[in-house]
């Protein structure tokens, strides 16, 4: 299967990482001189200092409204990575992305292709819910996206699939329709990351009729799995 490849404009540059002063410090006696050859944190203290970071985050003010904060689920490393735009009311109280009906129909769509929930990694462009379940501002997107940036970096998915027309058209820069994002590989960022886009779960539950366009979807996810491309070639 040839699998079409959508060359989309460059998303701008996103902000700038967390900074590595977030994590806690590790005491250091006063005669003891850090060596040039020290190792430098491991990815799993990376992976929780960023998690912490997140927990305990009051950069907009979304925090004042939150029960829990929502870093996300799955495994780690991971081959794919769902990215939604932000909790609901039923991942705020739990703690954890995509739970509910929808959450129940995501997991049967990872099943359709031979996957399961701890095969991948779920995760929200933003990590707290916005009140009344309204879309994300631009001033909490820009807030949040270098937490989800580190996330990427630290899975190195071989595959972003962006669930739903809020976090596509962020994560691609774009305001072209989400019927007219899906069905192409786009280059996502610098590194060029794969991305695909579908229909959030949520949607095809009021839209029923729109699961057969989710299932082409995920079979274009499964072949491009198969494939075992991690970059899409400029051209």
């Amino acid at each position: 299967m040839q699998i079409p490849v959508w060359q989309q404009r460059e998303a701008g540059e996103l902000a700038d990482t967390v900074s590595a002063d977030i994590a806690a410090e590790q005491p250091v006696a006063d005669d003891v001189t850090p060596q040039p050859s020290e190792p430098q944190r491991s990815e799993r203290e990376r992976w929780d200092a960023l998690q912490e970071a997140v927990r305990i985050c009051t950069l907009c003010d979304l925090h004042r409204t939150r029960n829990n904060t929502v870093f996300g689920v799955g495994g780690r490393p991971a081959k794919l990575m769902f990215i939604g735009e932000a909790p609901g009311e039923r991942e705020d109280q739990l703690g954890e992305p995509f739970v509910g009906t929808a959450g129940h129909l995501l997991n049967a769509m990872l099943r359709a292709i031979g996957l399961e929930r701890d095969d991948v990694f779920i995760a929200n462009i933003l990590k707290c819910r916005p009140p009344r379940n309204r879309d994300p501002s631009a001033e909490e997107t820009a807030t949040c996206t270098p937490y989800l940036t580190q996330q990427i970096e630290l899975l190195r998915p071989q595959l972003l699939i962006a669930l739903g027309r809020v976090a596509a058209q962020y994560l691609l820069q774009s305001t072209t329709p989400i019927g007219r994002l899906r069905g192409r590989v786009h280059a996502y960022g610098e590194a060029r990351l794969p991305l695909l886009v579908t229909y959030h779960p949520a949607y095809l539950l009021r839209s029923p009729a729109e699961k057969r366009r989710a299932w082409e979807d995920l079979k274009l996810m499964r072949e491009w799995l198969r494939s075992g491309a991690t970059t899409v070639a400029h051209g």
